[in-house]
């Protein structure tokens, strides 16, 4: 019995679904490995939860723009702003316009200022201000605000009141330091949602890497700056 060759294939007819979808799959999964090696997102690790989502690791500067002070708004340079919709967070990239509940800023001496997606976003970045925006320093900064998960109000972060270890997920799907203006206010949240209050000055770096495993090693305690 002789084998006959193979037809060459007919390059003339449009390829089949099956063979358009095996395509797709082979491209997708070089455009992912590629993706993979210029974005490092990875998984939370050691004693972060197993339901950690992706994100960039702290190791991964974005570029967001700052929001200048505008003077014809009438409303002291200082004072608390409402989120722009196309502002993002520095440390994560997210837009803290679509989570405003859970919104924090800090504002410096030259009007600028930057939003975060969390209370959790506003500490890391106040631990490592240079790393998230080249050329600025944590003297600079004038005013932090984070959003009262009470009323939405903005409080100002050193005053605030934060609970650590509740049941409240926030923007990433994980625990992201609720404040509130007052201690009443906390504890009655706790008792519903479990957890426990914490000032300003008791959020660490041993904290914070509990809640954010990629802490950098250069971190540096917030200061209680004027």
């Amino acid at each position: 019995m002789r084998l006959l060759p193979h037809p060459a294939p007919d390059r003339t007819r449009p390829p089949t679904r099956r063979a358009a979808l095996a395509a797709l799959l082979v491209l997708g999964t070089g455009a992912i490995a590629a993706g993979g090696a210029a974005w490092p997102w990875r998984r939370g690790s050691g004693n972060a939860s197993s339901t950690a989502p992706f994100g960039p690791g702290d190791d991964v500067c974005i570029v967001a723009p700052p929001t200048p002070y505008n003077p014809a708004s009438g409303q002291p340079l200082a004072a608390a702003r409402e989120v722009p919709q196309d502002a993002r967070c520095p440390v994560c990239g997210m837009y803290p316009a679509r989570a405003r509940a859970w919104a924090a800023q800090v504002i410096f001496a030259d009007g600028d200022a930057y939003f975060f997606d969390s209370p959790l976003s506003l500490m890391l970045y106040l631990g490592n201000v240079a790393h998230y925006t080249r050329g600025r320093v944590p003297e600079a900064i004038v005013a932090r605000y984070v959003s009262d998960a009470d009323t939405g109000a903005w409080v100002d972060a050193r005053q605030a009141v934060y609970v650590t270890g509740s049941s409240a997920l926030g923007p990433m799907r994980a625990g992201n330091l609720p404040a509130f203006a007052g201690a009443a206010a906390a504890q009655r949240f706790v008792q519903v949602q479990g957890g426990s209050l914490r000032a300003f000055s008791a959020i660490d770096a041993p904290l914070l890497r509990g809640l954010a495993p990629h802490l950098r090693a250069g971190y540096h305690q917030h200061r209680e700056a004027p």
